[in-house]
């Protein structure tokens, strides 16, 4: 009975970092996969239940949503749909050993886009002369091969998504933030409803309930926080949660 408090704790703690800025699946996934679920049941079991927390922070953030560049809330929407749902498709399709051995690297891409992606957009404004400005084609490609790694493993998705948008539109990481927590529960939310009808999430329902319920509090909850929090203190604790779990999946082979 211990496990269910603490797997509650830990939804809290994955739904308020991505609201505030990315990074739950870094909390939840190892969680689970400590509690004994195969990384690839772990894995879907997250995705549906931070589903519920995305959806909250998102409600936070409604008044606040905006086009990013020059593609429309829509369009963005659909490819992260889209996309996420391709995505659960090839997790559900390949081998469980696929996964294990792409997580690690995959963690660690998601690490250095997370540690790097400020310096990378600063250095491509100064080398150009001016804010990158991608097309609505472009911003919408580039956000379904996000959605379709999000669909698939989600580590750190919400992170890529400002850091593509930061590279090439110049947006604002905070200012783009509430888009990008719509755009996280999108993926998310299609990703789910194909992992609910195929994959054995539902083998582990009181574990599910109980992230699910703590990833509503800490959607909401961290969606007020983020407002407050000064960035650097939160780049500081993405970045080592982010490092921490890299090396611990990389130490279990």
């Amino acid at each position: 009975m211990l496990e269910i408090p603490l797997v509650m704790l830990t939804g809290a703690a994955a739904g308020a970092l991505n609201a505030i800025g990315g990074g739950g699946t870094f909390v939840a996934l190892p969680a689970l996969v400590a509690f004994g679920l195969p990384p690839v049941t772990a894995n879907a079991l997250s995705r549906i239940a931070l589903v519920p927390g995305a959806v909250a922070g998102a409600w936070v953030y409604r008044r606040e949503l905006a086009p990013v560049g020059a593609a429309s809330m829509s369009s963005l929407t659909a490819a992260s749909a889209t996309g996420g749902g391709v995505g659960a498709v090839l997790l559900l399709m390949l081998p469980a050993s696929s996964f294990e051995a792409a997580a690690p690297w995959l963690l660690a891409f998601a690490t250095v886009v997370l540690a790097f992606g400020r310096r990378l957009s600063r250095a491509l404004g100064s080398a150009f002369g001016r804010p990158l400005s991608m097309s609505a084609r472009a911003v919408v490609a580039g956000q379904f091969v996000l959605a379709v790694y999000g669909g698939y493993f989600g580590g750190a998705v919400g992170i890529m998504m400002l850091a593509l948008w930061s590279i090439g539109l110049g947006l604002d990481a905070a200012a783009a933030n509430p888009m990008r927590v719509a755009q996280l529960a999108a993926v998310f939310l299609s990703a789910t409803v194909l992992f609910l009808v195929a994959s054995d999430a539902l083998s582990a329902p009181l574990l599910l309930v109980a992230m699910l319920c703590g990833a509503v509090a800490g959607g909401f909850a961290g969606a007020h926080l983020a407002r407050r929090l000064p960035a650097p203190l939160l780049r500081g604790i993405l970045l080592v949660t982010a490092v921490t779990t890299t090396v611990l999946y990389f130490l279990r082979g």
